[in-house]
This record gives C-alpha cells, structure tokens and sequence, in this order.
C-alpha cells in the first residue's frame, strides 16, 4: 500500500470528479506518496500546523490495473527511495482514508489500525 497526506480540499474535489489529484501532480508531473513507515517523518517535515488533513491508503496493485505509473526515486534530502504517482488517482484505488492533524510542532499520530503494522 501507498500513503499520501492530502488536503481536505483536494480529498473532497477527488470525490466530486471521482479522481484524487493534487498541487505537486500539475507542479512536478507526479503524485508524492510514502510507504507507511515514512508517512510520520513526512508529517513532520512538511505539514507541520495543518489540523485538518486526510491520510489517505491507495493500492498500488489497483493504480497498475488502470495504468497509473508507479516509480520508485530516490530523494536525495531523505535518503530514501520514495513513490512517484505518474497519473490521476481513481477513487477505486483508495482503499481507506482517515482525518489526519499534524500539531505545529510537527507531532502526528498514525490511525490505530496502522500504527499495528508498524
């Protein structure tokens, strides 16, 4: 699975057109997301003081089967080989989502379902 910290704008757009996209795909040609052991460094470094965010939980297997690109990049700041969604995401590929707050001081806490898998 494949996590992506969304704005709630951008959430509830995704639901209107049936396609999650985002700033950084019409910025940068891709979507950024984590994988669940990166999703709270990721919190903290760059939506620190955003209360009303949404965690989102996407399928890779199902973003292959409509033919949205998933690579792998390295990210030289990390240090670490982070996803790159090349594509609108269909609603078919959210698997589940959660309210997500991170404090101003960067603190985030998982859902408890996935703080499990950790």
């Amino acid at each position: 699975m494949l996590y992506r910290i969304a704005d709630a704008a951008d959430w509830l757009q995704a639901q209107k057109t049936g396609c999650f996209a985002s700033a950084d795909l019409i910025q940068e040609g891709f979507i950024h997301c984590s994988e669940l052991h990166q999703v709270l460094e990721t919190a903290r470094r760059y939506y620190a003081g955003h209360p009303e965010l949404r965690l989102l939980e996407w399928d890779e297997a199902t973003l292959a089967e409509a033919g949205i690109r998933v690579e792998r990049e390295w990210v030289e700041n990390r240090q670490q080989y982070f996803a790159h969604v090349y594509g609108l995401v269909p609603l078919a590929a959210v698997t589940r989502s959660w309210s997500f707050a991170v404090a101003a001081d960067g603190e985030a806490v998982l859902p408890p379902e996935l703080a499990e898998k950790q």
